[in-house]
This record gives C-alpha cells, sequence and structure tokens, in this order.
C-alpha cells in the first residue's frame, strides 16, 4: 500500500499526490460585485464563469475572497472564482486560492474584458502585459509575474475621448446582449478546453473568433 492510500485509508482523508494538482484549474473571471456592475462590459469575466457554471450544473458559494464553485470534467478538477474584492485588487484572490489549493501558475485562467479588441473576439494568450487593465495589473503585482495564462474577451473601444471608464462601466446595448448569447456558449467551451486540451490546442481552436 502506498502512502497516499495508507492515509485515506487510516485517517479518511484525501492526500493529493503531484498528479491531482496538476489536473486541478483555477478559473477567475473578473469583475465588480454589486448589482449595479451585473451588466456591465467590465464584468464580462463574471458573466462567462457564471455560464461555465450554470452548463455543469454548479452554483457559487461565498468563501474567503470570493464566490467558489467547483465541478468535474474529464478526469480534471475546474476551480471558478469571482472575486469579491473589485476589479482592481482582484490579485489578492488569485494568490490565495492557487495556493490554497495547491494549483500551479500554468493551470491558471484568468478571464477578463478587453477594450482593445473588437467585440466578441477572443484572445487567448500565455503571458502579455497588463495592457491598462486595473484587474490584470493587480494580479501581475502579487503574482509577481505577467506569465500566466489570460483569456480577453473583445468588448471594443466604442467611446470617444475621456469616456473610457464610462464605456467599461456601461451596460452591454441591445446588439451586444443579443450577440453575447451566441459568444457565452463558445467562451464555456473555452474553458473546459483550457483544462482538458492544454492552453496550445485552445489558442490554435479558438483565438480570433
Amino acid at each position: 500500500m502506498n502512502l497516499k492510500n495508507f492515509f485515506s485509508n487510516i485517517f479518511d482523508i484525501k492526500v493529493e499526490t503531484k498528479e491531482d494538482e496538476m489536473k486541478k484549474f483555477l478559473i477567475v473571471g473578473l469583475g465588480n460585485i454589486g448589482e449595479k456592475y451585473t451588466n456591465t462590459r467590465h464584468n464580462i469575466g463574471f458573466k462567462i464563469i457564471d455560464e461555465v457554471a450554470e452548463e455543469h450544473n454548479v452554483s457559487f458559494t461565498t468563501e474567503t475572497l470570493g464566490d467558489i464553485a467547483t465541478f468535474r470534467f474529464k478526469g480534471r478538477t475546474f476551480i471558478l472564482l469571482k472575486p469579491n474584492t473589485y476589479m482592481n485588487l482582484s490579485g489578492k484572490a488569485v494568490k490565495f486560492w492557487l495556493n490554497k489549493e495547491n494549483i500551479a501558475i500554468e493551470n491558471l485562467l484568468v478571464v477578463t474584458d478587453d477594450l482593445n479588441i473588437d467585440f466578441g473576439t477572443i484572445r487567448i494568450k500565455a503571458k502579455g502585459s497588463d495592457g491598462g487593465h486595473n484587474g490584470l495589473k493587480d494580479i501581475q503585482d502579487k503574482l509577481a509575474t505577467n506569465k500566466y495564462p489570460r483569456f480577453r474577451f473583445g468588448v471594443g473601444a466604442n467611446y470617444s475621448k475621456g469616456r473610457q471608464v464610462d464605456y467599461v462601466l456601461g451596460e452591454w446595448n441591445k446588439e451586444e446582449t443579443s450577440l453575447l448569447i451566441e459568444r457565452l456558449p463558445t467562451s464555456a467551451k473555452i474553458i473546459t478546453s483550457f483544462g482538458t486540451a492544454g492552453l496550445n490546442n485552445t489558442m490554435n481552436e479558438f483565438n480570433g473568433k
């Protein structure tokens, strides 16, 4: 009997191996808490994470620094996190849950809005700058690296000079709302593909769609 089985049988506890840890993935949707932010462009990370949870029939519970939902799919464990720290302090929640669950940084995927790409366009990258995004900036600061996977969902830049904040904190218009219905299921597939097919295969399949 190996040590894992010994401790599991004697103490009725789950002892995770390195292999177990590599099959766990932390999927973080960025957004702001509160009803007034629910349908804003800046909260697309929350919206995509909610879509994943709904498709896999799991509910969120409020835990340390955020709302958490967990499901298993094709032998992988997906931990969904919606930080409750507000966008600008997202890094604290990300770092806490990576450490708590012993998840490797390459198994982290951060889902966020992006002004620099057209509405609905998808960009998945293994690393990159914060691009002026305060949520990504804080994550990079707390993790002391920009080398973590991120899934950027384009919200476009249809705003006049000096109106950027109003735009990202504004609600989706009717046309965007209609198109989101089509884009959200694809976004949910990206999440499970990341955990089962890997980052490179997921980028090849979904980038630019």
